[in-house]
């Protein structure tokens, strides 16, 4: 019994550390980076005027999601979620 307490405590530590992770501003930033890095580099090769101006379109679109997101989410858990659970 104490080895399968151990068990789902571990398990439970992963899942609040993965869920930390997911919801942090180093990951959102790092993405955000590599997004930059990874649309300049390719409107620079498709020839794009001014490509690292350009890239900033996708990432403050990934930021603003990433915004927007958190109070869409409580939306849904208040007003979808509450209704699919009854």
């Amino acid at each position: 019994m104490k080895k399968k307490i151990e068990e789902i405590q571990q398990r439970n530590f992963r899942v609040e550390r993965d869920k930390a992770w997911e919801i942090s501003f180093t990951r959102k930033f790092a993405i955000a980076a590599m997004t930059y890095i990874v649309m300049v580099v390719f409107l620079y090769m498709i020839g794009v005027q001014k490509p690292a101006i350009n890239a900033l379109v996708p990432t403050l679109g990934f930021i603003l999601s990433t915004l927007s997101l958190p109070f869409l989410k409580k939306c849904w858990l208040k007003y979808i979620y509450s209704q699919d659970s009854k």
